[in-house]
């Protein structure tokens, strides 16, 4: 399977991969986020979108940075698709949002490097 992905980023929570044939069909290809036996299709707004949702809960939850973090499922995560939320804990809040971070990272520096290489 290895050879049909390549993988932008991973945590202990998930992963983000491209499928190296929608890579071949598009210039811009969906991203596959995989977590807590999830899978989402995205494209890069939807990604952002996703971003965005996540701060807004870490901003409206005040108890987002207590020391002894809460393990019920106790905040509600709004998801690019329209039918699905998510119940999150806080330590799963900060592995989205390392995870969603890590991605739109390695999605920076890839095309920053063929745009330098094109140069």
């Amino acid at each position: 399977m290895s050879q049909d992905i390549n993988k932008l980023y991973h945590n202990d929570f998930g992963v983000a991969f491209i499928w190296n044939q929608e890579a071949e069909k598009t210039k811009t290809p969906k991203i596959q986020i995989i977590f807590r036996d999830m899978g989402f299709y995205l494209t890069y707004n939807e990604i952002i979108q996703f971003r965005k949702q996540v701060h807004i809960v870490k901003q409206s939850n005040p108890c987002f940075k207590c020391k002894r973090q809460d393990y019920s499922r106790n905040m509600l995560l709004k998801t690019p698709s329209k039918q699905v939320d998510l119940a999150i804990n806080s330590a799963e809040l900060q592995e989205i949002d390392d995870l969603i971070n890590g991605t739109l990272f390695h999605i920076h520096l890839h095309d920053y490097v063929n745009e330098l290489c094109k140069n």
